[in-house]
């Protein structure tokens, strides 16, 4: 008798002490394979090399790859709260395009009713973000952006072919700038969103593990 291979694990990587909490007290049950959530510490450095640390151990060969936490949202009409879904993430380095994404846009707006889900590109910086510096990542196209989306997902697939996605929650936009996330209404929406996001993620990770016909 043939014994079936054990699913390939799912990284989820993100940044913040409170991002990590969030995904921590959200609902685990559900989930197609091991799942690990990593805290890489901020700006794509401290993601870049978590992730290839983590993603050198054989254990890791295959395993999805999802970064995950909080945003700076670019497009006119964002707001805290709202879900971002990246086509693909940018940095100077690189373009890296995302598995299933209408899957998981699906998959989001049947765990969130209600909640606004965008997709486009997501672009990468090595600082926070503000002012006349949203309005020229806004002219590249892109939708949002964060600090350790595209360096995980570059460091993803150079360590090896694996299904990657990022999924961002607005913290602030350009018409809601904060200064600190968790102390206003914003950063708190925020928070609660991404600890309800789980099993959206784990829905796209069992059909990404799907053969494909």
């Amino acid at each position: 008798m043939s014994t079936r291979p054990a699913p390939a694990p799912l990284l989820i990587a993100c940044a913040l002490g409170i991002e990590h909490l969030a995904l921590r007290t959200g609902d685990r049950g559900g989930a197609g394979g091991p799942v690990t959530v990593v805290r890489t510490g901020m700006g794509p450095r401290a993601a870049e090399r978590s992730v290839t640390g983590r993603l050198a151990d054989p254990a890791w060969a295959g395993a999805a790859v999802l970064a995950t936490g909080f945003c700076a949202g670019l497009a006119p009409g964002m707001h805290p709260g709202d879900l971002v879904v990246a086509e693909e993430t940018r940095d100077p380095r690189g373009t890296v395009p995302c598995a299933d994404t209408d899957l998981l846009v699906g998959e989001l707006v049947r765990t969130l009713p209600g909640r606004t889900v965008h997709t486009g590109p997501l672009t990468g910086s090595e600082h926070v973000v503000r002012g006349h510096e949203r309005s020229a990542l806004r002219a590249t196209g892109a939708i949002a952006v964060d600090m350790e989306s595209a360096a995980t997902l570059l460091a993803a697939v150079r360590a090896g072919e694996r299904p990657v996605a990022a999924v961002r929650v607005v913290v602030d936009a350009p018409e809601h700038e904060l200064v600190r996330i968790g102390t206003v209404r914003g950063g708190i929406s925020a928070f609660r969103v991404l600890r309800s996001v789980l099993p959206a993620f784990f829905e796209w990770h069992r059909n990404v593990l799907l053969p494909r016909r």
